[in-house]
């Protein structure tokens, strides 16, 4: 196959009451490669654009071109390779996704070059080997790169086994999520969790995932509302946010569902039944942030059922 371009999406992850297991993809901002075949074995990336210097050009030290040379590792070829440029269109360190939706897009990009081989779903823990090396760690975490590469919002029952779960999303359901602009870096948010949970804190996020899975499949929106809410991890990140709590107040004020901290932050989401809804709370919260000095992007979203595709 000639040169092409694949593209994947940016995912919101935890869903407040869903740590580290649930995720969807959203339609907008993303990642994109152009590839195509070289004579030179392994993975060469020519270029990388969007990111001002920021990522290495060398593919063992890329997500993308990690997750392309695992594939082309698995599917034994050893004689020819891949060249790619890679266009940033998210920003990084949002906790958009931005890692994950690379990782995603360099397998997805390799698998097509190479006779599509694999399956999305069998795609997956050659991705995921691409998103650790931007956490420089071993953990798996899949609640943003599985919705990226499979699309829809996702349930990660096991990490380590890649025993992920697509979820039934109601028609009508939005997403509204504000970038304010400010970095966090997500090892340091994960730093700062408390290993300890109380036995109180533990039942009542409990309920409250089982509460939002009941709510999706049976498109009850109040059990969705009622169950969005993250009683763990939010109380010990939110002050990594400069005026979170206003921001969540304006959203649910302007009629959300519910609103939390995308990921490990500073992207805050709320969730509606309707675009009304999602424009009012965009108009909302970006307000509430610039009362605060911050300035912020917004991205408004169905849920993206389509997950990494081929431009």
């Amino acid at each position: 196959m000639s040169g092409f371009k694949v593209f994947a999406p940016a995912t919101v992850s935890n869903l407040a009451c869903g740590f580290d297991i649930l995720g969807f993809a959203i339609y907008g901002p993303g990642d994109e490669i152009t590839v195509k075949k070289s004579s030179t074995p392994g993975v060469t990336i020519t270029k990388i654009l969007g990111c001002k210097g920021k990522l290495p050009l060398e593919a063992e030290k890329n997500t993308a071109g990690v997750a392309a040379l695992a594939v082309l590792d698995h599917l034994g070829i050893k004689d020819e390779g891949m060249e790619m440029v890679i266009h940033k269109k998210m920003p990084f360190g949002s906790g958009m996704g931005s890692s994950a939706a690379s990782a995603a897009a360099g397998a997805f990009a390799a698998n097509i070059l190479f006779g599509k081989q694999l399956s999305k779903r069998e795609l997956l823990p050659f991705a995921s080997q691409g998103e650790q090396i931007s956490g420089g760690g071993t953990t798996i975490h899949l609640d943003n790169v599985a919705p990226s590469l499979l699309g829809g919002m996702v349930l990660c029952r096991d990490n380590d086994a890649f025993d992920v779960h697509r979820l039934y999303t109601p028609p009508g359901l939005y997403c509204t999520l504000i970038y304010p602009h400010i970095q966090i870096l997500t090892a340091h948010a994960r730093g700062i969790l408390s290993a300890n949970v109380s036995l109180k804190n533990h039942t009542q996020q409990s309920a409250n995932l089982g509460g939002l899975i009941v709510g999706l499949y049976t498109s009850n929106f109040d059990l969705i509302s009622r169950s969005l809410k993250d009683v763990i991890i939010e109380p010990q990140r939110a002050s990594l946010i400069p005026g979170f709590y206003d921001v969540k107040k304006s959203a649910i004020d302007a009629g959300a569902l519910g609103c939390s901290i995308s990921g490990a932050g500073p992207s805050v989401f709320a969730i509606t039944s309707g675009t009304n809804e999602a424009e009012a709370c965009a108009k909302s919260m970006q307000s509430a942030f610039k009362k605060h000095g911050i300035e912020s992007s917004v991205f408004q979203s169905q849920i993206n059922t389509e997950g990494a595709i081929l431009c």
